[in-house]
């Protein structure tokens, strides 16, 4: 069964997460949110595009990842209530080099970032999720910009545990391994060291 059966509760959800809002600001909110459906394997934003949304998932599983030297590279990946975004085309409006894809059947409720503007003009709780939602992102980058370049590659994946239980239990380990930044026969060591404590 789906978590959220309609705009509505989507709506009361981040306004839950991020910001307490009226029922008139729940409107208002409703009004903004866009619903997008996508298959397994299914790209949700590629490289050229802009992107012009910020995407809550309601349902499934994203990637967010690029290409360096012909190697494909994970960079964040995201599950229900979770936010996804490509932070820079978003505020530059300029082509993005990261591509978002869907890992699982998923549900997200788009917030383009034009209408998203507009309505938090004229609206204190409305400009907070938005802020919010921003400053989420910022620190999940954060995170992980610290793990890879403080951790050991142990500490990296317990921490991963620990913060993303649900993306190391259905993502596929290739991605995990590429988003802990070491080889998947790295990870499957650190794994079954894991197991053993």
């Amino acid at each position: 069964m789906e978590k959220f059966n309609s705009i509505r509760d989507v709506a009361r959800e981040l306004a839950r997460k991020y910001s307490t809002m009226t029922h008139d600001e729940l409107d208002i909110l409703e009004s903004v949110l866009v619903p997008h459906k996508y298959l397994k394997g299914q790209m949700i934003l590629s490289e050229g595009e802009v992107c012009k949304e910020i995407l809550y998932i309601a349902k499934g599983m994203t990637r967010q990842f690029y290409y360096k030297n012909g190697k494909e590279l994970t960079e964040h990946i995201s599950v229900e209530g979770g936010v996804v975004m490509c932070i820079e085309s978003l505020f530059r409006e300029e082509p993005t080099r990261l591509q978002i894809e869907a890992l699982e059947p998923t549900i997200v409720y788009a917030l383009p970032k034009a209408r998203l503007e507009e309505v938090a003009l004229h609206n204190v709780n409305i400009q907070i999720l938005y802020r919010k939602i921003l400053e989420e992102s910022l620190i999940l980058s954060q995170v992980h910009a610290d793990l890879v370049r403080f951790e050991t590659s142990q500490d990296r994946y317990q921490k991963m545990c620990k913060l993303m239980p649900q993306v190391v239990l259905r993502a596929p380990l290739i991605y995990i391994a590429s988003y802990l930044q070491m080889t998947p026969e790295t990870l499957s060591r650190v794994r079954t060291a894991s197991l053993k404590k």
